[in-house]
């Protein structure tokens, strides 16, 4: 444990400490302890291109229409983690190429994997937290009111159109169908199973 007299020394010590003080120089500075970025505070990096972001936060924000500071919040929120994501896809491609053996790829691809995960889950809480918002700020609908509102009247030739077909879930990976086997084979293989087994 450290004396008194160690405490006032390291005190005195700290004031002396030297570093940028001037403003252009702590701003040429607060970049330097950057890796990868994924835990920046800064949400654009040097290297990236703000305008980009801000499209996305400008595209966001006419999606969802916040109308208070909170739904604001959320909405940043999801561009911080939108963004974010992107700049976690350019480190894998990063990792990927980069010619070191697995041993030294399969950590980094792992944390990486980690972090991709703790975004979408941000960017998926920070969605229904505006939604709720959202949902709240409307007035409620009371079930009287829904069978009293008078229904909008349908055009014969509008009634007679068949409505559009819905389109099919947009799908990354089709698997290919497994080959069915034929049952003959399946028997045999069945009751192999079952001599080992006992």
């Amino acid at each position: 444990m450290a004396t008194i007299k160690q405490i006032e020394a390291n005190r005195r010590n700290a004031l002396k400490s030297t570093g940028p003080r001037s403003p252009e120089a702590k701003a040429a500075v607060r970049m330097n302890a950057l890796r990868h970025g994924l835990r920046a505070r800064t949400v654009v990096l040097p290297a990236e291109n703000s305008e980009e972001f801000h499209q996305l936060c400008n595209d966001l924000e006419t999606e969802w229409q916040p109308q208070s500071r909170t739904e604001h919040f959320y909405v940043e929120q999801m561009a911080i983690s939108q963004w974010k994501l992107t700049r976690v896809e350019v480190a894998e491609k990063s990792i990927v190429s980069q010619e070191v053996s697995a041993k030294t790829q399969i950590p980094l691809l792992d944390k990486l994997w980690q972090c991709q995960g703790r975004l979408e889950r941000s960017f998926a809480r920070a969605q229904r937290e505006l939604e709720r918002l959202q949902n709240s700020r409307r007035p409620p609908v009371h079930p009287g009111e829904a069978a009293s509102a008078p229904k909008p009247e349908v055009p014969a030739s509008a009634a007679a159109v068949d409505p559009p077909a819905p389109k099919a879930p947009y799908v990354m990976f089709a698997p290919a169908a497994p080959a069915a086997a034929p049952k003959a084979e399946a028997a045999p293989r069945v009751e192999a199973r079952r001599r080992a087994a006992s």
